[in-house]
């Protein structure tokens, strides 16, 4: 991992534990209800991918919270590119939210004796959603 990619990680830490903090110091637990039925339409929903499927884990608090900050009345979001092969458009100037992808890729290496091992090496993408309103 060279130094680049310890500091692009931590800087994603970084990101999410501020507007984490952010929320808190303002008063609101972004872990709990922080939606507006009125918004929802009497529907209460996690956000979602452009294709219907839910967000999961730290994802869900994240666009919550984004949601919340700039009054979004659509539970659905999108990448730029998400928007582009559907024909849809970004405005210029608009900024994104940023969601994570984590998971773990197995790779074999060759130990001191000569033997396979296999290791799990886990990582943490971040990337940029549009809400579709």
């Amino acid at each position: 991992m060279t130094a680049k990619d310890r500091e692009t990680r931590s800087d994603i830490y970084t990101r999410i534990t501020e507007r984490i903090v952010a929320d808190l110091a303002k008063g609101t637990r972004p872990w709990v209800q922080p939606w507006n039925a009125g918004k929802a339409s009497g529907r209460i929903t996690r956000p979602l991918r452009h294709n219907g499927q839910p967000y999961t884990g730290l994802n869900v608090l994240l666009l919550w919270s984004e949601a919340v900050a700039r009054g979004y009345s659509t539970t659905m979001w999108m990448t730029f590119r998400q928007a582009n092969e559907l024909g849809a458009h970004v405005r210029k100037g608009e900024s994104g939210a940023t969601v994570v992808y984590a998971s773990r890729f197995t790779k074999t290496e060759v130990d001191a004796a000569g033997g396979e091992v296999e290791r799990d090496i886990p990582f943490l993408k971040a990337y940029t959603v549009f809400n579709c309103d």
